[in-house]
């Protein structure tokens, strides 16, 4: 915990920061008391918070692109049910009125000067630093990918650029295997990769193709789904439905000209299993941001090295993390950054008043496991693996309540409340409660 750190200067909060950036910010060629890198659900969220703490004057946003995207619909719109354009906003949009917007792209983070360069060789410094950068998805991991996209059958859903190809090889989906994988890396939305599974079951059965498929899921993991409450039940949907698992087993290569992909075996190294395909959906390996592993500012695996509990740098005080870009031991998903980014806001908000932070964040995340095209289990839990319930209900069983919250609800709170900074704090689904919308 170290928040005092910013006043061993003896000098309040804001004064003793502000003395560190004398040498950087004359020579930088702008300087803003709050920069916030990257323009994502973090990003944003954190960047409308600031905003009201700081004034707009104060605080830039670094984000090169022109497209915002509501990630978590990409599960509906492989599965058909929603279309790639309702996820998509322009990023001036959703940009906080009055906030700087950098269309750059961060090149570089030097903390001890507390100052950042961008790709066109600005250099920006500030008092205080968000890093809201996101992970980075690495299908060139794979042998034979990204390039082996240009075939038919084979898609995914963790990236624009391939969601829309998982909607057509499973309308084109006409005998064989349906094979889905989970790769052997952490993941951002970790029940994803089987969401789009049950999906696909539940769409052969609608059009009548399902005796003629053997729906596979090869997953790296030892188990079907972290958390045991949820895993039973999933267990149980699998065995209803004929679902094939095949656990610890690792996507190494994909062979798009001849609809095969090959696996690892990861219990017996070296030991592979060629699987051919009708259909492909593929869960890329993941990684941190590269920009925060090649800083001072990452852990020894490169991911943002941050306090568990206040979400604040370990070694550097003045900077900050929310998201998929940290090592905050939970699950990456958008519940978690709607969880952090109250309990961020507050921590940077007691640092200013020179006090101690007082709000903890436990974890919280959640992951809607969409199981038809009218049923969600919904998980929530915390650090430690343990459930931590909404609804006064069975959430591992499925409900059709469950499956409109995340097809029509969520994305609404999201565009309308998260990223205007309104809606956040130790468990999203329980302020939907608070707003009564049980």
């Amino acid at each position: 915990m170290i928040y005092g750190n910013l006043f061993t200067l003896g000098t309040p909060g804001i004064t003793a920061v502000s003395h560190l950036h004398t040498s950087s910010r004359a020579s930088a060629d702008m300087h803003y008391k709050m920069l916030v890198l990257g323009g994502g659900s973090g990003g944003i969220s954190m960047s409308a918070r600031m905003k009201r703490l700081f004034g707009a004057e104060n605080v830039a946003v670094v984000e090169p692109s022109e497209t915002h995207y509501y990630q978590p619909i990409w599960t509906l719109v492989g599965a058909g049910a929603k279309t790639s354009a309702s996820s998509a906003r322009h990023t001036a949009s959703v940009m906080p009125a009055g906030v700087k917007w950098v269309k750059s792209k961060v090149q570089e983070i030097n903390p001890e000067n507390n100052t950042i360069r961008t790709d066109d060789g600005k250099e920006i410094s500030y008092e205080y630093l968000i890093i809201a950068l996101g992970l980075q998805l690495h299908f060139e991991k794979i042998k034979g990918l990204p390039e082996g996209f240009e075939h038919p059958k084979i898609g995914s859903n963790y990236s624009i650029q391939t969601v829309e190809k998982t909607w057509k090889a499973l309308k084109d989906f006409k005998a064989g295997n349906a094979v889905f994988t989970f790769p052997n890396t952490p993941v951002k939305c970790a029940g994803a990769p089987q969401k789009i599974m049950y999906l696909s079951d539940a769409y052969l059965r609608k059009t009548g193709k399902r005796n003629e498929a053997r729906v596979i899921y090869n997953t790296s993991l030892p188990v079907l789904f972290g958390i045991k409450k949820y895993a039973d039940s999933l267990w149980d949907i699998v065995k209803q439905r004929d679902l094939q698992i095949n656990l610890r087993q690792n996507l190494i290569e994909v062979r798009a000209d001849k609809q095969e992909a090959v696996f690892e075996n990861l219990d017996k190294p070296g030991e592979t299993t060629v699987f051919e395909y009708e259909m492909l959906h593929v869960t890329p390996p993941m990684g941190p941001n590269l920009i925060v592993k090649s800083s001072p500012l990452g852990d020894e695996a490169g991911w943002l090295d941050l306090d568990k509990d206040y979400l604040q740098h370990k070694k550097y005080p003045n900077v900050f993390g929310i998201g998929d870009c940290t090592n905050l031991p939970t699950a990456k998903t958008g519940a978690a950054v709607a969880a952090q980014s109250a309990v961020l806001s507050r921590t940077i908000s007691m640092i200013l008043k020179n006090q101690k932070p007082d709000k903890i964040y436990d974890g919280y995340t959640s992951c809607p496991l969409v199981t038809s095209y009218k049923s969600v289990i919904l998980a929530e839990f915390d650090y430690n693996g343990q459930p931590l319930e909404t609804f006064p209900i069975n959430q591992a069983k499925e409900s059709r309540i469950m499956y409109h919250m995340k097809a029509d609800v969520m994305p609404h709170l999201y565009w309308h409340g998260l990223l205007r900074g309104l809606w956040g704090g130790p468990g999203p689904y329980r302020k939907l409660m608070h707003l009564g919308m049980k």
